[in-house]
């Protein structure tokens, strides 16, 4: 990741992880940085701050947000098609 993310800082998640029901866009705060500052834990939340995942990925995982973008909301419940 360009300008790496420090702890509490957002991020945006570069690729979907299916199997957390994440998609590209989605943002994420980080939670911890490794000392190897290669990758960080990340953490997903839902507009409630209900965790949906913490991940650790790799700095390629995600990327900072950038000028001009807008959070959006989706609806992750079970439910949701």
């Amino acid at each position: 990741m360009q300008d790496e993310a420090t702890e509490l800082d957002l991020v945006v998640l570069a690729e979907p992880i299916v199997e957390h029901g994440l998609v590209a866009g989605d943002v994420g705060t980080v939670v911890h940085r490794y000392a190897d500052d290669r990758a960080s834990e990340v953490e997903f939340v839902d507009t409630q701050g209900t965790t949906i995942a913490v991940l650790t990925l790799d700095d390629s995982a995600v990327r900072p947000p950038m000028a001009g973008e807008i959070l959006h909301v989706r609806d992750v419940s079970p439910t949701a098609s």
